[in-house]
């Protein structure tokens, strides 16, 4: 028996802090594709069906527009599609599950998928699901305790290898599912993998986490499909899919297929000279190549600059943040001004409100905050007029 181990596909998810509408739509949309890729793999490895270990949505009630795309999508993948509900999409009275709209596009558009609220076994034609949903956003019970008091001699077909199906944190291992600005670890809907029936069960489907990540082989967490936030430490390896070949009593074969398209990209970079803008230029024509739209840069940099190497990098940041699909910028640089500059605006006879002002900016500048910002800014502003 071959299936297809996915999760957190977060569809809706608004990404707002991309500014540009049109490049978060761009973002948005690339998780609906990410589902055409997993039905291509399906096609490609001959999968029985396709388990989504929860948080599908991104939301409790997902727009209508989001709903019909991801069931449009899910239906074209042609074999059965099942899912558990997580803490974004809880099965809690009142959401989405029992909106009318929803039954009404899944029974139009993916009569192949089926959304599994209760704690019981589903017995499909070679493999029995044993799903764990959320059936509200925070659980304080773990929601993989009726497993283990289940009769599993009670089952239709013994002999069929058992998937366990869950979302939410292991011990040892919390995971993290906020936006890529919050590095909070989840505390709640933990998971006692020890106090399972291991023996009983021969692979265990989790979600929650946002990378792929083996707990141990016959447990793991397929992570997005599609990448939705800046890389956090080693152990971060989103953008992936499990296809995973499983039988009764037999240790799982799991294999991780990328399914990833949008490259969200970390770079640290520190000036020790004004030629080292140059150096940056190079490290960013390296690090995207010749792509538009189809990354995001989480950029840190750091050292010093003189006022005509930083109007420089500010072109250059310009352009590249043009191709970019969101440029997230920590900017630590010191504006160290030139003698040449600082004589050009403190030491101007014929001008001395500019001088004044040009003193009182360096003195601003040198210090650190938004205030420090405004006042690097506009002394380059200042510099650029009077240099013209």
């Amino acid at each position: 028996m071959k299936f297809l181990h996915t999760a957190d596909w977060q569809l809706g998810k608004p990404f707002a802090r991309i500014s540009d509408p049109d490049k978060a739509a761009k973002v948005r949309a690339e998780r609906i594709e990410a589902i055409r890729r997993l039905g291509a793999l399906v096609k490609e490895h001959k999968s029985d069906f396709v388990v989504v270990a929860g948080d599908l949505f991104d939301s409790f009630t997902a727009e209508k527009s989001v709903v019909s795309a991801a069931c449009s999508a899910m239906g074209k993948i042609g074999v059965p599609v099942l899912a558990i509900p997580g803490n974004h999409d809880h099965g809690g009275p009142g959401g989405l599950w029992e909106q009318d709209f929803f039954r009404q596009e899944c029974e139009s558009l993916a009569p192949n998928f089926r959304i599994l609220l209760e704690r019981k076994p589903v017995e499909l034609e070679g493999a029995t699901i044993f799903p764990c949903p959320l059936l509200r956003q925070h659980e304080s019970a773990d929601p993989t305790t009726w497993v283990r008091d289940f009769d599993f001699a009670s089952l239709s077909h013994p002999d069929q290898p058992r998937i366990l199906l869950a979302h939410g944190s292991v011990h040892g291992f919390e995971s993290n599912s906020g936006d890529d600005e919050d590095g909070s670890a989840g505390t709640s809907n933990l998971i006692a993998l020890d106090r399972l029936p291991r023996a009983e069960l021969d692979f265990i489907a989790l979600g929650d986490w946002h990378g792929t990540k083996a707990i141990d082989p016959a447990a793991w967490y397929s992570g997005t499909p599609e990448t939705d936030r800046f890389p956090k430490g080693e152990n971060n390896d989103p953008g992936n899919a499990l296809l995973v070949e499983v039988a009764r009593g037999k240790e799982a074969d799991v294999k991780k297929v990328p399914t990833g398209k949008l490259g969200w990209q970390v770079l640290d970079f520190t000036f020790a000279s004004d030629e080292d803008v140059n150096r940056l230029e190079e490290q960013l024509r390296d690090l995207l190549g010749t792509r538009a739209g189809e990354d995001l840069l989480q950029l840190t940099l750091e050292g010093s600059l003189s006022i005509a190497a930083a109007s420089r990098l500010d072109d250059l940041l310009s352009t590249f943040e043009a191709r970019l699909l969101r440029l997230k910028e920590k900017n630590l640089i010191r504006l160290t001004p030139s003698e040449e500059e600082v004589e050009s605006l403190a030491n101007r006879p014929g001008d001395p409100l500019i001088s004044k002002v040009a003193e009182g900016l360096f003195a601003s500048a040198a210090g650190t905050g938004e205030e420090a910002e405004v006042a690097r800014i506009a002394l380059r502003e200042l510099y650029a007029a009077c240099s013209a």
